[in-house]
């Protein structure tokens, strides 16, 4: 049997964990929390962070990376993108021969830059091959074994292969890619634009505004992914069009939720305290802000949400400084 660790027991790794056992595979979910870990074990649920949905007796919840990681043929790392660099040194000692490590964390590393696939090969000093999943995929609904499409993307494509044969199930297909860059970046980025479609949406703005904010968000994620070297096509698809409408328009989406509120006139730090789980593109917008200046590009809609958030400027404030920018040609 193909034994899978999940590192991170929030609502997405809890998700694959279930998914994966579903899928006929033995999973081991780590859990930094060793309360939450041992909550897991006697309830067979998780309700901090996935709640109404049971864990199949296939997966194994620890707190113990060594027990995580014993023999795993696929290591998934599902920490928000602040604790990736940190878990994953944690772990690489640990990590079988032959194992592949799965990136399921859509961000950048503030300090660094670095997409997540970057940090792991940094920290395993790039001796497994990484495979980014990435694409639409709301952790309640993978759960619930609802529909889905994501991508598995590498410059490995054996290792990319492995992980679409591993992984699928009636409930998720995964289509391949060799455009890491590309779904990396796609699936930082929507989180910063969902932000601002919450704010549409909490301002009222209506959906003429709403599209032309998923559009502008689209080129400008594009932008930014071809000065990583990604491809333009690749946001056409899964981890860029698809993941950015389901996020932005999403109920089930942390981002948006940020947004909407921010709109509504709520503060940032208010919003968050009452939020159990991270918006990763509250971290993500100042990140993409500093890696398209280290390019030479120009973020519009980056850059007016990271005033909102510093609170340098109101949600009006920023939609009213978007629609006066010089007009311009669509296509660069």
């Amino acid at each position: 049997m193909t034994r899978i660790a999940i590192l991170g027991a929030g609502s997405w790794g809890t998700a694959l964990a279930i998914h994966s056992a579903r899928a006929g595979r033995a999973v081991r979910l780590w859990a930094r929390d060793e309360a939450l870990a041992s909550e897991m074990i006697t309830t067979r649920t998780n309700p901090r962070y996935l709640s109404g949905v049971s864990l199949p007796p296939d997966v194994e919840p620890t707190s113990c990376m060594n027990a995580a990681l014993q023999g795993a043929d696929f290591i998934v790392v599902a920490i928000p993108s602040h604790g990736v660099r940190s878990v994953v040194r944690l772990a690489a000692p640990s990590i079988a021969p032959h194992a592949i490590v799965v990136s399921a964390t859509k961000g950048l590393e503030s300090e660094s830059l670095q997409r997540m696939s970057q940090v792991i090969e940094a920290e395993t000093g790039g001796l497994f091959p990484v495979v980014v999943l990435s694409g639409p995929s709301f952790a309640a609904e993978v759960a619930a074994g609802l529909p889905a499409a994501v991508l598995a993307a590498s410059t490995d494509q054996q290792a990319a292969a492995k992980v679409q044969e591993q992984f699928r199930s009636r409930g998720l297909r995964l289509y391949g890619s060799d455009d890491v860059p590309g779904v990396e970046i796609g699936g930082a980025l929507k989180n910063v634009i969902a932000i601002a479609a919450g704010v549409v949406e909490g301002l009222g703005l209506g959906h003429n505004a709403m599209a032309a904010l998923i559009t502008r968000g689209l080129a400008e994620i594009s932008r930014l992914a071809s000065a990583e070297g990604g491809r333009r096509d690749t946001l056409a698809g899964l981890s860029g069009l698809g993941d950015l409408v389901v996020t932005c328009t999403g109920d089930l989406s942390r981002n948006r939720h940020v947004g909407l509120e921010l709109g509504r006139g709520r503060q940032l730090a208010d919003i968050l305290g009452h939020m159990h789980m991270v918006a990763e593109g509250v971290r993500t917008t100042g990140a993409a802000l500093a890696l398209g200046e280290r390019h030479g590009l120009e973020l519009p809609i980056t850059a007016q949400m990271s005033a909102v958030l510093d609170s340098r400027t109101s949600p009006l404030e920023a939609v009213e400084t978007l629609m006066g920018r010089r007009q311009r040609a669509e296509v660069e």
